[in-house]
């Protein structure tokens, strides 16, 4: 099918903006650039409502990490879900994805707790890596703290979802069992070839000339990719927690998505996975642009409650 009418009106102003490709600016370019969109322009009337939102800090692999708990309405205590964030390893924080945050929190009836871990090109892997499972070990041992039970989960978008699915490929080694992994369009072989990188190279937000900048600056360093703390899909993967796989027609990384499933499914996970028609990546910060979208959020959301919660 083609793209989704509302994400194709999304994709139109993008491109009237007529701003410098991210492939050809610096980092700090990038960053500006997708908070302008992610943060700045949005409508606040839009935030999803949770019962509250707390600002604190939370041990990484070099120092205190930003990082944000939401608690949703209802009655606890309730599974706790880590959320890494999407940005290529590059931009994002906790502002960019406030929403997604929410949404998970509302959505799956779920403490959340967002971290912002360290970014290239400054930081470069394995520091992303290295945060993000100092941060799962004090989520672990923190979980009444927070407000939660003894149900922990992760969750992440692009190379959010490759922390989580590193986080949960090492908890699992380390003999503490997951509740369930949330991996929303992730990015799981960063030295493959798919066929969905040729057909949605270029048009759809996310673009190959971006993939290829966002490792150069993560990964630059390395000739060899398949390291996997780097690119999950060469990890072991028999006896991970159940996982929910989601990714978009229009994205270069669905073939990614889709191979880690394969995977998961050939190794006796447990995995639900959707490819939702019509969509691109990034849908998840797209539900106030996109009917869409937002019942693929909806969707998934519930999908991921069902793990959780049974």
């Amino acid at each position: 099918m083609p793209v989704d009418p509302q994400i194709a009106v999304l994709l139109d102003v993008i491109a009237a903006a007529e701003t410098k490709p991210m492939s050809e600016g610096t980092p700090e370019e990038a960053r500006a650039g997708f908070r302008t969109l992610t943060v700045d322009l949005r409508d606040p009337a839009a935030v999803p409502a949770v019962a509250s939102v707390e600002d604190t800090t939370v041990p990484g692999a070099a120092g205190d990490l930003p990082a944000r708990v939401y608690r949703p309405a209802g009655e606890g205590p309730l599974p706790t879900i880590l959320l890494l964030h999407g940005g290529g390893f590059v931009i994002g924080d906790l502002d960019t994805h406030d929403i997604t945050a929410r949404t998970l929190a509302d959505g799956c009836a779920a403490v959340v707790v967002s971290v912002a871990y360290r970014l290239a090109p400054e930081h470069p892997f394995p520091a992303a890596v290295d945060d993000a499972m100092a941060a799962a070990r004090h989520v672990a041992d923190h979980l009444a703290d927070l407000g939660g039970d003894d149900r922990m989960a992760v969750a992440g978008d692009s190379a959010g979802g490759n922390l989580s699915a590193v986080v949960a490929q090492a908890f699992r080694d380390e003999a503490r069992p997951l509740a369930g992994q949330l991996l929303i369009y992730p990015v799981t072989d960063l030295g493959g070839q798919y066929p969905s990188h040729a057909e949605n190279a270029e048009g759809y937000f996310l673009d190959r000339a971006s993939m290829d900048w966002f490792l150069r600056q993560y990964a630059g360093h390395l000739t060899d990719h398949t390291d996997p703390r780097l690119s999950p899909l060469h990890g072991d993967l028999a006896g991970l927690a159940p996982a929910v796989v989601v990714v978009a027609e229009f994205d270069p990384l669905r073939d990614d998505g889709l191979a880690y499933a394969q995977a998961l499914d050939a190794a006796g996970v447990p995995v639900e996975v959707r490819t939702f028609p019509g969509l691109i990546h990034g849908f998840a910060d797209m539900g106030r642009h996109s009917t869409a979208a937002q019942e693929a959020l909806d969707e998934t959301c519930a999908l991921f409650r069902k793990v959780l919660h049974g």
